[in-house]
């Protein structure tokens, strides 16, 4: 079998057609939401699933900021991409101790495998020494997502991000501590 290689998204290992064979599905059955601000688990039953169009408006996003000061890494099994992380090189909150983790997805067969574990691992190293604290998540809502994360070590999130919170109100806010 072959391996894993993860290495930090450059011009050169990445394009707008790098994502075109990853498989973002997810077939989602249960839900955690704030309820009497409580997290309760319910029922919401639907397919995630980015089509060719879809993969590819992230792969563009991913692209222009690959040379910044944002941390990008990839995981490719052979030449194809499998997984990928994106932490924006923007700090903020009251003390300006977060950034947040834009983009995180493993491809559907190749989940429960690490890749995920090691991607965020590499990021965590780099924003170490970008002098950040914490990594702040707008994590999505799924029962397995959640689990991802909390595996991981990420806890609801001590301070809100407005801006961040709006613009998918059904997320879970969460932060890691580094």
């Amino acid at each position: 079998m072959e391996t894993i290689t993860y290495l930090k998204l450059t011009r050169e290992n990445f394009n707008s057609n790098s994502l075109d064979n990853f498989i973002r599905y997810q077939k989602v059955e249960e839900c955690w939401r704030k309820i009497n601000n409580k997290l309760v688990l319910v029922p919401n039953e639907f397919i995630e699933d980015w089509d060719l169009s879809k993969r590819r408006k992230v792969a563009e996003a991913i692209f222009k900021v690959i040379d910044g000061k944002n941390i990008v890494y990839g995981a490719y099994f052979k030449d194809e991409i499998v997984g990928f992380i994106y932490l924006s090189d923007k700090f903020f909150g009251r003390d300006n101790l977060y950034i947040e983790l834009s983009m995180f997805q493993v491809s559907e067969l190749f989940r429960k495998m690490g890749i995920g574990k090691s991607l965020f691992k590499f990021a965590c190293e780099d924003a170490r020494h970008l002098g950040v604290s914490k990594l702040y998540i707008s994590a999505h809502s799924s029962k397995e997502s959640q689990a991802a994360y909390r595996k991981i070590g990420c806890i609801e999130a001590v301070e809100i991000n407005k801006s961040i919170a709006e613009d998918e109100p059904f997320d879970i806010q969460m932060e890691y501590q580094l």
